[in-house]
């Protein structure tokens, strides 16, 4: 049997950023697994609070160049790499000037949530995926993790899904306590859209607010991950949409954690 390829995608990890607990399991996991014998590549957002030199990030000429469409606009996509000190392991980190330059996440000095992270999450998953072409590296499991990531098990099963790289891949999605209480504006849906993308799809978004986009992720996952505890709205969100394809998983309890998600990724993969 060939080695498993496991894809992770996330807004954060260790040493690169941490601000929620995601980062130090993004950390751990994708190790845990290669030790195991999976075949590894990580992708996330390369935030403006990531020091480029101190952590040796450098453009990979070969994987930029492509222009991600958010709505109307088309926005250059910038590929980075670096790797993780003491693990054989590498970091792809998507970046744009407008969307990932500024020195801070989710929300400015005077804590205001930005506008358009909307527009940066479906620029991060778009451009995911397409990085993942540019390698030419068909991933059997992709672990997307939080809300950020959560559109990328629909455009891997609406746009993409013809794509022969990701024609056998299936999508694990981990919801963790990272909520927000910002409403988008109406043009989200629009925004979010791409080809073999209508309304009906996109029916879980329409609330436009954190709890759309969990939807989102758990409307087209093969399969739901609760990481840890969360608040007691999002839990009965969890209960009563994920029905039969859910596991809780605790991600302070790590090896457990790493055994459980082994096991998930053997049998979905299949």
């Amino acid at each position: 049997m060939s080695k498993l390829r496991i894809l992770y995608v996330a807004s954060e990890i260790n040493p690169f950023l941490q601000t929620s607990e995601v980062a130090q399991f993004l950390r751990t996991l994708p190790q845990a697994m290669q030790e195991r014998g999976m075949e590894i590549r990580i992708l996330v957002p390369r935030f403006g609070l990531i020091n480029e030199r101190k952590n040796r990030l450098h453009e990979v000429v070969r994987l930029s160049g492509i222009n991600i469409a958010v709505g109307e606009e088309e926005k250059p996509l910038v590929i980075k790499v670096a790797s993780i000190p003491q693990a054989k392991l590498q970091v792809y980190f998507i970046d744009n000037e407008d969307y990932f330059q500024r020195k801070s996440v989710f929300h400015d000095k005077q804590q205001k949530f930005y506008e358009d992270n909307d527009e940066r999450a479906i620029f991060f998953c778009k451009g995911v995926i397409e990085t993942v072409k540019k390698l030419g590296w068909a991933p059997d499991i992709v672990h997307c993790n939080d809300w950020m990531t959560s559109l990328i098990p629909m455009y891997l099963k609406t746009t993409y899904k013809n794509e022969p790289l990701f024609k056998d891949t299936k999508s694990v999605f981990a919801i963790y306590n990272n909520g927000f209480s910002h409403t988008f504006g109406d043009d989200l849906l629009n925004k979010v859209k791409m080809v073999d993308i209508d309304d009906t799809i996109l029916a879980p978004l329409e609330s436009k607010d954190f709890e759309g986009f969990i939807r989102m992720g758990m409307e087209y996952a093969d399969l739901v991950v609760k990481g840890g505890e969360v608040s007691k709205d999002l839990n009965q969100l969890i209960e009563d949409f994920s029905k039969d394809k859910k596991f809780e998983i605790s991600i302070e309890e790590e090896e457990q954690a790493h055994e459980e998600l082994y096991d998930i990724y053997t049998n979905l993969a299949g």
